[in-house]
């Protein structure tokens, strides 16, 4: 098999694992909503801002450290080395690993009342710390097959932990939801944490298999010091802007409330946008994602083996397709928006706010793909930089903006950041790497594709008056969809032909 085909088929995998990945917790979230309401849903977004920054913390970069290392390392032929760097990549991430464990639990109470303001977001957390040194560790072995190109078995992962995540917390709320908002979260927290441990164990049991499959090269000595040298510039600039997260996020509540705003409806406005119109607007991001995570080991094994031209060819048809595809989503989003918070939701607030974000996909998106491109060439240094900015003036904004346009100024953070964020990146990664771009294939020609596409779909799929139905909702993104592929072919083939 060629590196290509197997570059697109492992981005194939991933892609249709993730769908069902995100899927899954779309629809579970929107049970989770109807269990525990937008003010639940708005305290376990806070108290997940904590979690995602203990999480930095465990994992510090090691993921991208291994895969980046390891990759490189098989580029230049030396699988000694990166059989160092695996030895030591398992000590680094243990010794973050129950550093943040033993931080998070011991600093719950803190947390919890200091900074969050909320006394029953305590529980959860310590539950919560229960489950970052299976992440640390389970991050390694994440990395390791992304390096070696065997995404099938990260993918046998995420489905399996997944459905069991599912199950937990369908089973968990129902014995405790009727117990409070206080309850439910606690047992989201439960479930979360029994699903990171069994993800950990099953990833654990591949290794273990992996490794007696292919067998593993002699080598003295660990790797720790590179993979430190390599994973701290990442993790120091995870750490300031998943501390600024933090320090956002719990901001936006107070400053609702000192705006005037009942702390109950604080926490549903944070709720409705932050915890379900950014799923919405991030779901279709899944292919990218999928293939943007295997750009970083191609990038990498391609500067080690000096191939140019290779990874100019690479940038720009990665950055190509995801502008015909970023700016296909965002105007169907938008189109479909009020449909979605309804059909999903059973909330029109939750429609209007995927509507507000809608139009920023396209520089969301392609800034995705930028960064994973620059991780891939080491410019990890760079980035750190450019998203500590990033997140130290959505603090700023955020405290500025929103005593002035209510929730809808956390929305405007979110776009000026999106754009502040892409535009040094992408002029970053310009200056490394010459790529072309057609802004006429990338960016017209969906559009207009798009537009036409969503109004046959109105035009056919007229309503009658009354709410939109799932069933209906998904014909017509069929039927869009379905249009929009049609209108690219004839515009595309008369376009070469010129």
């Amino acid at each position: 098999m060629s590196k290509k085909t197997g570059f697109f088929l492992n981005g194939i995998l991933l892609t249709l694992v993730g769908f069902a990945v995100r899927a899954a917790s779309l629809f579970l979230g929107a049970y989770i909503t109807s269990a525990i309401g937008a003010e639940g849903i708005g305290l376990q977004s806070l108290i997940m801002t904590v979690y995602s920054f203990a999480v930095t913390f465990a994992t510090s970069g090691v993921s991208l450290s291994v895969t980046r290392l390891v990759a490189a390392a098989i580029g230049e032929g030396k699988e000694d080395e990166g059989e160092r760097v695996l030895r030591g990549a398992f000590i680094y991430g243990a010794i973050f690993g129950l550093l943040a464990t033993v931080l998070l639990f011991s600093l719950s109470g803190i947390i919890g009342r200091g900074v969050l303001s909320d006394v029953r977001t305590v529980g959860a957390l310590r539950v919560l710390s229960i489950s970052l040194l299976p992440i640390a560790l389970g991050s390694v072995i994440s990395g390791y097959f992304i390096a070696v190109r065997r995404v099938t078995l990260n993918a046998a992962v995420q489905v399996l932990g997944q459905l069991m995540r599912i199950v937990l917390t369908v089973v968990l709320l129902m014995h405790y939801a009727t117990g409070g908002v206080e309850s439910a979260v606690m047992a989201l927290a439960i479930g979360a944490t029994a699903t990171e441990v069994a993800c950990f164990l099953l990833a654990l049991l591949e290794f273990v298999i992996d490794r007696r499959i292919y067998g593993t090269v002699r080598a003295k000595g660990y790797a720790t010091a590179d993979v430190a040298r390599m994973a701290l510039p990442i993790a120091f600039s995870a750490y300031v802007r998943s501390f600024l997260l933090s320090v956002e996020h719990s901001l936006i509540p107070k400053r609702l409330v000192e705006r005037g705003n009942s702390s109950k409806d604080a926490l549903s406005s944070y709720g409705y946008l932050h915890g379900m119109a950014l799923p919405i607007i991030l779901f279709p991001m899944t292919p990218l994602s999928s293939f943007s995570g295997l750009l970083v080991p191609e990038f990498a094994e391609s500067e080690g083996a000096g191939q140019k031209k290779r990874m100019e060819y690479i940038a720009g048809e990665a950055l190509d397709k995801t502008l015909m595809y970023a700016v296909m989503s965002a105007v169907f989003i938008f189109a479909f928006a009020e449909e979605l918070g309804y059909v999903i939701y059973h909330s029109y607030d939750a429609g209007y706010y995927i509507s507000l974000l809608a139009p920023v996909i396209p520089i969301m998106y392609l800034d995705h793909v930028t960064d994973a491109m620059l991780k891939g060439i080491g410019e990890q240094v760079f980035s750190m930089w450019v998203n500590i900015a990033d997140a130290f003036l959505s603090v700023v904004l955020v405290w500025a903006l929103i005593p002035v346009f209510d929730i809808s100024g956390y929305a405007i953070v979110i776009v000026a950041m999106e754009i502040f964020n892409f535009t040094l990146s992408f002029l970053r990664l310009g200056r490394r790497v010459k790529f072309r771009l057609n802004p006429v294939r990338s960016i017209l020609l969906p559009f207009l594709a798009a537009l036409v596409s969503v109004w046959l779909s109105a035009a056919v799929f007229k309503s009658n008056g009354s709410a939109t139905s799932a069933a209906m909702l998904i014909m017509k993104g069929v039927f869009s969809i379905c249009v929009f592929i049609l209108i690219r072919l004839i515009m595309l083939r008369k376009v070469d032909k010129k």
